[in-house]
């Protein structure tokens, strides 16, 4: 086998270590960048049931709604902006749409209006975008990326008119569209013209015994190889054994030594449209959970990403390659330190 199939696998890991009570941590800047957002899974080692304040935490995340068929020109819609975009805080994409075969689109709170088009379909639209840096020989897919808040996109602007009559007349794209606003009062508007329903994120929650884990887990960067934990903390997380016996054709996946069992294990999971804002209020939760316990030193939580959204980090183009992979896993300590671990594939732009 030659060795190209090796480097394509590749992929960016990016990893610090912070305090809570440094002023100049960065961590919500970053988790706000993550703008789409489909699961989040929480490991909590030693722990046999979430407290009270966590579990209310892991069932408060923001309902979203599903809209089928959705007609691009709609998130162009007067009053939607007004209502919606321009206050910020607006969460969209595209559902079940394939990146690397198929149109995709998202809306993020900054007002931000992404669309990753085949060709076909770019030159049907006739607006302004660039060549994806995920072709390969030849130019098959282009990135249309537009601000919806800049004043040449203003409805009866120039470009909102040429944007418009794209979607109207040319490239009249339907998409099941998943869409979240706070409240979502301000959506309102546009549900009640199309087949819609509403969804809060799903929770589960798994109780594992005789868990194998890191025995000197700490808040130094050295104290456990990143990629190995990574692999350990998804290899529980896909309820994959690391146990690695002879018998087993399943899995080579160990937990990092030096390690030790914790009798009761919790990990838990939240699947939808997650919101940054309600990531960053379970963490809050974490971190009174840490502060209260005397028996857990650590809790891990990973952030994924949708494979098939057009944006990773902030604008950052996104596209699947290999894996799709776009996620940050965060390490939270009883001292009020962290690690966070930032991963993407290779040819992604680096993380924040």
């Amino acid at each position: 086998m030659s060795a190209e199939p090796q480097r394509t696998l590749r992929s960016l890991l990016v990893s610090e270590r912070s305090s809570f009570l440094d002023d100049k941590n960065r961590l919500s800047a970053q988790a706000q960048q993550h703008h789409l957002n489909y699961k989040v899974s929480v490991l909590l080692p030693e722990c046999s049931s979430a407290p009270s304040h966590l579990e209310a935490a892991l069932n408060s995340f923001s309902t979203f709604y599903l809209i089928r068929k959705l007609p691009l020109y709609e998130l162009l819609d007067k009053h939607f902006l007004e209502t919606a975009v321009y206050q910020g805080s607006v969460y969209g994409l595209s559902y079940r749409s394939r990146i690397d075969q198929e149109n995709c689109v998202c809306l993020t709170p900054n007002g931000r209006l992404s669309l990753s088009l085949d060709k076909d379909s770019y030159e049907l639209l006739g607006f302004e975008g660039k060549p994806s840096k995920f072709n390969h020989r030849t130019t098959s897919r282009y990135v249309v990326s537009v601000d919806l808040t800049d004043s040449c996109m203003a409805p009866g602007g120039r470009g909102y008119q040429r944007l418009l009559k794209g979607l109207t007349s040319r490239l009249r794209l339907q998409v099941d569209f998943l869409l979240s606003h706070p409240g979502g009062g301000a959506l309102q508007s546009l549900l009640s013209r199309y087949d819609w329903s509403e969804h809060p994120p799903e929770v589960s929650v798994r109780s594992l015994s005789h868990l194998s884990c890191p025995a000197l887990l700490t808040s130094d960067l050295q104290s456990c190889d990143p990629h190995s934990l990574l692999e350990w903390l998804g290899a529980v997380d896909a309820d994959v054994s690391c146990e690695n016996s002879s018998s087993s054709f399943l899995s080579t996946l160990v937990c990092p030594e030096p390690s030790r069992t914790a009798s009761q294990s919790l990990s838990v999971s939240v699947c939808g449209l997650l919101l940054p804002k309600d990531v960053l209020r379970l963490v809050q939760e974490l971190r009174c959970y840490l502060e209260q316990s005397l028996q857990v030193s650590w809790v891990a939580l990973t952030v994924h990403g949708f494979t098939d959204s057009p944006v990773s980090w902030g604008h950052s183009e996104h596209g699947v390659v290999t894996g799709g992979e776009n996620f940050y896993t965060l390490l939270l300590f009883q001292d009020q330190t962290y690690q966070l671990h930032l991963s993407t594939g290779a040819p992604h732009t680096c993380p924040p």
